[in-house]
């Protein structure tokens, strides 16, 4: 009966085995260094741009709340949803974003509302002034041009909690006056404040954002008995205190054919900043500051035309993405391709710029690699061939050139198991012709050493 042989495996697929083998061995390296820094790369990109943002805003119907409003519009182009909250005012919007439980991202803040919060210069981040809210004092009789001459008289500073009143009561104690003191602080602002000082309840009201309304100037400028205050000392405010500016009131700025005001009326004002969070994204920086371009870029009564949105750094830095906006605008991608295209489009190409940096390099490096790793299994070997084809010249012992011819045997029975990728098999067989190059030099020297000494054999045995 006719004994079943197994098959051997083909010494192609040995091959094939071998030159895969080798191929990972080379590659592995480099894919474990590619994979570190891609994963450290994903790690330091900016994820997407969220869908949807919130911004803290004012009080319903107040010029904080509607700007706010104006933003949602032109963010929703975008496709951006801004979700705006309404609350008490500035104050309640720091408290808000400084509140790592409230999920606000943004903020429309007065300057000089961060007293008694819990600020620092890492917290938060400013996107720029976007416009003025001036202060604005009106008083019955003439002449005053200074907050100190208001001593002893009865004021209207604002509402408890808003931001008029927290200014108020920093520019009073300035000027010497004090809560508690001979001088009455009445809590009321805006349309309020100024019925109290035409009907005789106040001596002076001072006026902040939204209450000093252009409409509202004019009613009481045009109330016998009743001024607008000069500040005479309004370079001073603005070296004393950061967050503010000094702007003027051009003559017949609010009513050109009567002339009102008559002459240049010096102000002092904080300018309303959008304050984030630093973990704001930067897509939605640049966006956020287009639409301030847009909203507030008019001019108007208390602003040039351009002036806003501004980015000087009054209480809180300009964040960089916004410094880098102001000074260069808007990336060639988000210039030319829609907003959520470019967006992944800029991903994208962070992501390639250090995949093109590790393999430009790698594809020229791994081949050679590769090959220096094939060939020096090969070359190990004439290590050996040197040192043997030289023991031949130097040995002359029959049991020297043994030892020689069992080296070189032993070298020859190592290559049976070599296994070798195809495309390198010339240098294989240069190998063995090397060593059978060797071997016939080995004997050679070995028949010259034989017939050297027979002569001397002879000779003794005569």
């Amino acid at each position: 009966m006719k004994r079943y042989r197994p098959l051997r495996p083909h010494p192609a697929n040995d091959h094939a085995s071998t030159h895969l083998r080798d191929i990972v061995i080379t590659f592995a390296p480099f894919v474990v260094i590619f994979v570190v820094t891609m994963l450290l790369v994903v790690w330091l990109v900016d994820p997407a741009p969220p869908r949807s943002i919130t911004m803290s805003a004012g009080p319903r119907d107040s010029s904080l709340y509607l700007t706010a409003v104006e933003y949602r519009k032109i963010l929703a182009r975008n496709g951006i949803k801004l979700n705006v909250l309404v609350s008490d005012g500035s104050v309640q919007n720091l408290q808000r974003l400084l509140d790592p439980r409230q999920h606000v991202d943004l903020a429309l803040v007065q300057g000089g509302s961060s007293d008694g919060l819990a600020t620092s210069s890492s917290s938060l981040v400013s996107l720029g002034s976007v416009f003025y809210a001036p202060v604005v004092v009106f008083y019955r009789g003439r002449g005053l041009t200074r907050l100190s001459q208001l001593a002893g008289k009865r004021i209207a500073i604002g509402r408890e909690g808003s931001g008029t009143r927290m200014l108020s009561l920093k520019l009073l104690a300035a000027n010497g006056i004090e809560p508690g003191e001979s001088t009455t602080l009445l809590p009321s602002d805006g349309l309020q404040a100024a019925t109290q000082l035409v009907a005789g309840e106040a001596d002076a009201a001072i006026l902040n954002g939204d209450s000093a309304t252009r409409g509202l100037m004019l009613r009481l400028l045009k109330v016998p008995g009743i001024s607008v205050m000069d500040f005479a000392e309004a370079n001073a405010y603005t070296r004393l205190f950061s967050y503010l500016d000094e702007i003027d009131l051009p003559p017949g700025v609010l009513d050109l054919g009567r002339r009102i005001p008559p002459e240049t009326v010096h102000l002092i004002s904080p300018t309303v900043e959008i304050v984030a969070r630093p973990t704001l994204h930067p897509a939605i920086s640049d966006l956020i500051i287009e639409a301030a371009q847009e909203i507030h870029g008019m001019p108007g009564i208390m602003q040039q035309a351009g002036q806003f949105p501004s980015p000087v750094a009054h209480e809180y830095p300009i964040s960089d993405d916004a410094k880098r906006y102001y000074r260069s605008g808007k990336s060639l991608l988000f210039r030319t391709l829609p907003f959520w295209i470019a967006s992944v489009v800029d991903r994208l190409l962070f992501l390639l710029v250090p995949m093109a940096v590790l393999l430009v390099p790698a594809l020229r490096l791994i081949p050679a690699l590769y090959s220096w790793r094939v060939r020096s299994r090969i070359y190990r070997y004439y290590g050996s061939l040197i040192a043997i084809e030289r023991g031949a010249l130097d040995h002359s012992t029959e049991e020297e050139r043994r030892a020689l011819f069992a080296e070189l045997d032993h070298i020859e029975e190592s290559l049976d198991t070599l296994r070798t990728p195809l495309a390198y098999a010339d240098a294989f067989y240069v190998l063995r012709e090397h060593i059978g190059f060797v071997r016939a030099r080995l004997t050679r020297a070995a028949r010259a050493t034989n017939r050297a000494g027979s002569p001397h054999a002879d000779e003794t045995h005569a």
